[in-house]
């Protein structure tokens, strides 16, 4: 797995959101060293929804052979990625993470420019649920 990073992928409803989330999360990372980051936004039209083949696209750009961390914003985006998986549309090597987006994202993207395996990437993901605000 040499020079294999763990890929993210950003699903939102919104094309803007999901860019928007990627960049902030590749420059808190400090660039993301070379993590593939791929926003997963809106319709193919530009419009508001979740596209199954954006989705899919977005993952096979981010799979590098160490795995893709799938974040999510709403219910529907949840739905389709588990229909992608379950469909096998998806490469065996992608997880559907449950992490808050934002916090999620920054976490995955650090983690992963760091080196760390799948499973890490996805355990400091899922790690930001518990980020106290107040």
């Amino acid at each position: 797995m040499s020079g294999q990073t763990v890929g993210v992928v950003l699903v939102s409803h919104s094309a803007a959101v999901a860019a928007s989330v990627a960049e902030l999360a590749v420059g808190l990372s400090g660039g993301g060293a070379a993590v593939a980051v791929r926003p997963a936004g809106g319709m193919p039209d530009g419009g508001l929804g979740t596209s199954a083949e954006l989705i899919a696209a977005a993952v096979r750009s981010a799979e590098s052979g160490a795995g893709v961390a799938v974040l999510v914003d709403l219910g529907s985006a949840v739905l389709t990625v588990k229909a992608l998986l379950e469909d096998g549309e998806l490469p065996d090597s992608a997880r559907l993470v449950d992490a808050p987006f934002v916090e999620g994202a920054v976490a995955a993207v650090v983690t992963a420019g760091a080196g760390a395996d799948l499973a890490a990437v996805v355990a400091a993901a899922e790690e930001a649920y518990t980020y106290r605000k107040v």
